[in-house]
């Protein structure tokens, strides 16, 4: 009976590692908050030809509003081409065309270029895209994202000052970020990792990640680093790391800001992350040996880039640790000490998500109102995520599942009655059944008087609680909103080449 105390125990002293690894970027930010890169001056005559790209696969909703900002963005325009790459297989692509169109007869330089299938998801069509392109710079945006006129602006000059630099990444920031609890709660999450994360690794010379939308790449650093693949979920944060272990450097510039949209739905979330997730650690699996290998990066590079690429392993750590909390409980004397460690996992993420609220907004205290939602819809999708770290670990690749967006700005907007929208996925069974794992631990744990585990154990059961009767109360919101409406299938043709008559 030593076995489950001792499993415990490592479990716990593992999700303590991670708990130090934030307290060490937090004390990083704290370190580097009040740098600045400044904007170069660069004459509009100077600036380089830039193709911007939007991966699309059925954003009906969104396509329309993506291409107008992109048409309104402040650059020369013989200088910058548009590539909306299509993928769909409903309307989107006739509303693409026509929108395109559109911009086109007022001069701007759009495309819409189409493949025969979809091979490689993402990282075929950004590939598929610079191979119908000669320009220097690529800028790369998800088709819910909507880009100030002057974002070009504020990120290419930096490249004609450093010629080594490979890319640039932009803060995300919120059409939706009010429209809900759960997208409060998401926009908090994601400021702490704009704000103190991403601060606090590009600032100090630690390997940092590109988001995968709101950056400009130099073509060349894409093409020497071994372009985009799709051996990873994370085609993103791949490259962006190889980028870096070839010796290009990125920046990160929190004050340009890339405006997106935040999932509405509980399963889009579970979604998202189990995608982030499983291509993390299929990054891991893939440059672990180079970065331990690479001589280029100090001891502690390497340490902070392992932990980066391996995070997600302390969610999937959560599961394991509750279902070992119940054979120690049968002990004649639980083990507790474990539990002195769980202290650095709890006490990094609120302080995180507190700096993030405090560096971007005067009302923060309001807004850090939603952390409840966002500490129990965290630790609440470990299952799901635990289970795209196994993915990870097993295999390459999969299919890329994108994440619906419905157009929803402010607290506007409609999603339940999309055709895009989701309903409960098969993970919503292991959650339910978790949650009362849980509180039949949580029982047991009041009736030996092991009074340090109930805390932790009641939060479990909150948590999967709440995930589970979030996803069962949305898919009942969408029930009731009646059938969803059907998108018609374009009646455009895809050949092997692209399509540029949009």
């Amino acid at each position: 009976m030593i076995l489950p105390a001792l499993a415990h125990s490592l479990t716990a002293l593992w999700l303590a590692l991670y708990g130090v690894n934030i307290l060490v970027l937090i004390w990083l930010y704290l370190r580097h908050r009040g740098e600045r890169i400044p904007t170069p001056v660069v004459a509009r005559s100077d600036l380089p030809t830039v193709v911007v790209q939007v991966p699309v696969y059925n954003e009906l909703h969104v396509v329309e509003r993506v291409i107008d900002s992109l048409a309104a963005l402040d650059y020369p325009a013989e200088r910058l081409q548009i590539q909306i790459l299509d993928d769909s297989t409903d309307a989107t692509t006739a509303l693409a065309q026509g929108r395109a169109r559109l911009h086109r007869s007022r001069g701007v330089d759009i495309v819409v270029i189409r493949r025969a299938n979809r091979a490689d998801y993402k990282a075929g069509a950004l590939s598929w895209g610079l191979a119908h392109t000669a320009a220097e710079f690529v800028a790369v945006f998800d088709a819910d994202f909507h880009p100030h006129a002057d974002f070009l602006l504020r990120t290419v000059p930096h490249f004609l000052a450093r010629p080594c630099l490979g890319m640039v990444q932009s803060r995300w920031t919120y059409l939706n970020g009010e429209y809900s609890a759960i997208t409060r709660a998401q926009a908090i999450a994601l400021d702490g990792h704009f704000v103190v994360e991403q601060i606090a690794r590009s600032r100090s010379g630690l390997l940092f990640n590109f988001n995968g939308s709101g950056g400009v790449w130099r073509r060349r650093c894409i093409e020497e680093s071994g372009g985009w693949t799709a051996d990873t979920l994370t085609e993103d944060l791949d490259l962006s790391y190889r980028a870096q272990l070839k010796g290009w450097e990125c920046i990160y510039l929190p004050e340009v800001e890339a405006p997106a949209e935040l999932p509405p739905q509980i399963a889009a979330f579970k979604r998202q992350q189990s995608r982030w997730a499983q291509g993390s650690i299929q990054t891991l699996r893939k440059l672990a040996p180079q970065i331990v290998r690479c001589r280029r990066l100090t001891w502690w590079q390497k340490v902070m880039a392992l932990l980066h690429l391996s995070s997600y392993i302390g969610h999937a750590l959560m599961v394991p640790l509750l279902l070992l909390s119940l054979p120690i409980l049968l002990l004649p004397n639980p083990f507790r000490v474990v539990l002195d460690g769980l202290g650095l996992v709890c006490a990094g993420p609120p302080l995180v998500y507190a700096l993030s609220q405090k560096h971007l907004h005067r009302d923060w205290l309001r807004r850090l109102s939603a952390f409840p939602v966002l500490a129990l819809s965290g630790l609440g999708i470990a299952w799901e995520n635990a289970r795209a770290v196994w993915r990870g670990l097993t295999r390459w690749g999969g299919p890329f599942a994108r994440t619906p967006k419905y157009r929803l700005e402010g607290t506007e907007g409609a999603w339940a009655d999309s055709y895009y929208r989701l309903d409960s996925d098969g993970g919503l069974l292991g959650e339910f059944a978790l949650a009362v794992y849980a509180l039949a631990a949580a029982g047991i744990a009041l009736h030996r008087g092991s009074w340090g585990m109930i805390p932790l154990l009641l939060m479990y059961t909150a948590a999967f609680g709440t995930v589970s009767i979030l996803q069962l109360r949305q898919s009942l919101v969408a029930r009731r909103a009646g059938p969803a409406r059907p998108v018609p299938m374009p009646k455009v043709v895809s050949g092997r080449q692209s399509n540029h008559g949009a």
